[in-house]
């Protein structure tokens, strides 16, 4: 709460959900039980196995957040990606931010699949935490959230960063007293 006012979660939930009603992502940004949440999964994928590919990517809300929230999705091969977003969110920008999420998946994973989301479950919700965090778009542009994930892979591959920074100063003050 802000000077007397709530603040809503833009994005309110994201999920990936397979063609047999799997979730193999999902990450809620409002406090709710496991079994609400799955509930809300339930009744997300009931209305999607009953729509075909020809209709529109957006759907009304669930029972849960009701006429407050909208479904904002893309089907890919075996996958769902949806979204779930408050009324005021753009359905194409959100269409936009499917598409830089999927995108940036392929990259490092070299064409995603459904096994990269199951097996690599911790990166892909790093690459995810990129973009979104607590709700809120972070960041859009592919270049700048691949440059992230490519820093924390050197991190994690063992480079020390304490030496690489000293380098670095190093290299500074040679080329200032020349």
């Amino acid at each position: 709460q802000v000077c007397g006012g709530d603040i809503s979660k833009m994005i309110k939930a994201i999920m990936v959900i397979n063609t047999s009603g799997k979730p193999r992502l999902t990450k809620f940004y409002e406090q709710m039980s496991e079994a609400e949440q799955q509930q809300v999964i339930r009744e997300i994928y009931a209305q999607l196995s009953k729509r075909s590919d020809q209709m529109c990517n957006f759907m009304d809300g669930t029972r849960y957040w009701g006429k407050e929230a909208k479904i904002i999705y893309r089907h890919y091969a075996t996958l769902y990606f949806l979204f779930v977003v408050d009324n005021s969110e753009s359905e194409l920008g959100i269409l936009d931010l499917i598409q830089t999420f999927v995108e940036t998946l392929d990259k490092c994973f070299k064409n995603v699949c459904e096994l990269d989301l199951v097996f690599h479950m911790e990166k892909v919700h790093y690459i995810l935490d990129e973009i979104i965090m607590g709700g809120m778009v972070l960041e859009t542009r592919m270049t700048d959230i691949l440059e992230a994930i490519y820093q924390q892979k050197k991190i994690e591959s063992g480079e020390n960063p304490v030496q690489a920074a000293k380098g670095d100063i190093k290299n500074f003050f040679t080329e200032f007293t020349r």
